[in-house]
């Protein structure tokens, strides 16, 4: 059985105070809490900026390499689904729209 350094402990239990305090924050004032409006804006944008970040460098790179031919079925997917999403709007739609040139060009072509 390994020897616990006292100093981790200490560490993993400042860590999950502060992890209690933090996320509990809310709960300890007796008054509502409401955000300025330039911050409720931003949160609109939030969960688009963070799909963008998991997306992109997945279509744009290969391996942490940038792609360097247009050869690649993720591309054409991406412009698909894209297109699909400004022509009839919807996520359902984007994604099959997106698969459905993803798997043909992948599994046919090898690209």
């Amino acid at each position: 059985m390994p020897e616990f350094d006292p100093w981790t402990l200490l560490v993993i239990a400042a860590l999950a105070v502060v992890t209690v305090v933090t996320r509990g924050f809310f709960f300890i004032s007796e008054r509502d809490w409401t955000l300025p409006r330039w911050a409720e804006r931003g949160l609109q944008y939030a969960p688009i900026a963070a799909l963008a970040a998991v997306v992109v460098p997945e279509v744009i790179a290969d391996q942490g390499q940038l792609i360097d031919t247009w050869r690649d079925a993720r591309l054409f997917a991406a412009v698909a689904g894209t297109g699909w999403f400004f022509w009839r709007g919807g996520v359902l739609g984007t994604i099959v729209t997106g698969m459905a040139v993803y798997l043909p060009l992948r599994l046919a072509l090898g690209w």
